[in-house]
């Protein structure tokens, strides 16, 4: 029979472990995974600098294994996009309700995520200027900023450009990275860290590199459908995950 510090232990490492394999397999999603896991045992305090270390870790290892796709003339207007939209999305939360924001956010994924399932194939933007893609990245950083949702329209607006999954992935990590940081920053950072909130990062660090690593392998094995697939399944349940959120 496991106490009840054992058991917080254990959930707290597959949480860990699930969410680093789903990140690894999809490039997002690593807050709404670990989050529906391990608020059963940890409390917001605990979780949100986890979050933050784990998913910057994730995230980062990810740009490094695309490095060589990365483009810093494709990049460059989703990251100044989101660098000026980060602070307007921390100053909507000023006066608009972030419960609002949370289920029109998840409402517009799930309609979106359920119109494409169905869809044979999403349609195809051949086209797109530099100014497009730094709105993109302005109303990425808005949601960002304020939903802690960070690259999750530009992992949309990537797949509509029918790009390769690694050249969707080399555009909307990156860009994820740097709308985390800024975030962070525009938000006065996330608190003091515990002794035993940094214990259980350094405890929970083989889990994550296990499931990162798993992650990528399965990842490897996608084709573009099923990696597509992938994709549109967890906007779905990240909107659901929005919209159900207290």
């Amino acid at each position: 029979m496991l106490s009840s510090v054992e058991l917080t232990l254990v959930i707290f490492l597959v949480g860990t472990f699930a969410a680093a394999f789903v990140t690894g397999l999809s490039g997002f999603a690593f807050a709404l995974v670990a989050l529906a896991i391990w608020l059963h045992v940890l409390t917001p305090s605990q979780a949100t600098p986890l979050i933050a270390a784990y998913a910057l870790l994730v995230q980062g290892y990810a740009v490094w294994k695309l490095r060589h796709t990365l483009s810093p003339r494709r990049l460059a207007p989703f990251i100044v996009g989101s660098a000026l939209g980060v602070p307007a999305g921390v100053a909507v939360l000023k006066w608009v309700s972030p419960t609002h924001l949370r289920v029109t956010a998840g409402v517009l994924l799930v309609i979106f995520s359920l119109y494409n399932l169905v869809r044979p194939k999403l349609p195809k933007i051949e086209h797109s200027s530099g100014a497009t893609d730094t709105g993109i990245g302005l109303l990425n950083g808005v949601i960002g900023g304020s939903t802690g949702l960070a690259g999750i329209l530009v992992v949309i607006w990537s797949g509509l450009r029918g790009w390769s999954a690694d050249e969707q992935r080399a555009v909307f990590q990156p860009t994820a990275v740097a709308t985390f940081l800024i975030t962070i920053l525009a938000l006065g950072g996330t608190g003091s860290i515990t002794p035993d909130t940094a214990k259980l990062f350094l405890t929970g660090l083989p889990a994550l590199a296990v499931g990162t690593w798993l992650g990528w392998k399965l990842y490897g094995k996608l084709d573009e459908a099923s990696f597509r697939k992938v994709v549109l399944l967890l906007l779905l349940v990240s909107g659901l995950a929005l919209v159900a959120a207290k």
